[in-house]
């Protein structure tokens, strides 16, 4: 398996997989920023109870719903398609490596790319915060939460979207359904969470640690048990998904 991740990581040089994965971080990051900017807003950084940080979190939470499922899709499809276009699985079958696990070694080598990616994603969030001026201690216990469930919830998608585009030659199915969830996702963060916990995107909304009482943002906590049952049965899907591939000719 660490010789197939290898191999995986090679491949990402030729698809510029790293400029990808940048160029979306900063993006949400500059679109997190934004209403930092605003004269109403910078006039809350001294003021406790107007909670800049969480008002801050709710924006980058708003903004990760709207592009991780698209990046996780992009990620996905790039790294699975080039074996459709270049008779990959073939060549990888001569060298011992089973569809399963080369779409498992995909999820592996994608996961150390993304986890690099979120964390630095959210420490550049909360940069630009201390640069334009909060002064407000800030809470880490919430931002460390939710960046932890973020990485898992886009490995999860990865997951998910390594499958679709292993299974099918057109990539524009997985990517498709990617934007789809990126609606999805964003529309959840409206949605009582009972509702939510139904619908697979819905996790970006359900991982967020703020939320909304009246018109004041507060932090909240997670629905931690159905969180885990979610990721839990993502990953036996996939092992089993991925199994079944190992015995399919490709």
């Amino acid at each position: 398996m660490n010789r197939a991740i290898r191999l995986e990581l090679r491949k990402m040089r030729r698809l510029r997989t790293g400029l990808t994965t940048t160029a979306l971080v900063l993006a949400v990051v500059a679109l997190s920023s934004i209403s930092l900017f605003s004269g109403s807003t910078r006039r809350t950084f001294d003021d406790p109870e107007a909670m800049p940080w969480a008002t801050l979190m709710m924006s980058y939470a708003f903004m990760a719903a709207m592009t991780s499922p698209i990046l996780t899709a992009v990620l996905a499809s790039r790294q699975t398609d080039i074996e459709h276009s270049g008779a990959g699985w073939q060549l990888a079958a001569t060298a011992g490596y089973s569809p399963g696990a080369l779409c498992r070694a995909k999820l592996a080598a994608l996961s150390l790319v993304l986890t690099p990616a979120v964390i630095g994603q959210t420490f550049l969030v909360l940069a630009v915060g201390a640069l334009v001026g909060i002064h407000v201690p800030i809470n880490a216990g919430p931002w460390v939460g939710y960046t932890l469930l973020l990485l898992l919830v886009d490995i999860a998608f990865l997951a998910l979207h390594i499958w679709l585009a292993c299974v099918g030659e057109n990539q524009l199915m997985s990517v498709g359904i990617g934007m789809l969830g990126a609606f999805l996702a964003v529309f959840t963060l409206l949605m009582p969470g009972a509702v939510a916990r139904f619908i697979p995107w819905g996790y970006y909304a359900m991982i967020s640690y703020v939320g909304q009482q009246g018109d004041n943002i507060i932090y909240i906590t997670p629905d931690y048990v159905w969180i885990a049952g979610f990721l839990l049965l993502v990953g036996v899907v996939f092992i089993q998904m991925t199994r079944r591939l190992d015995r399919t000719e490709r």
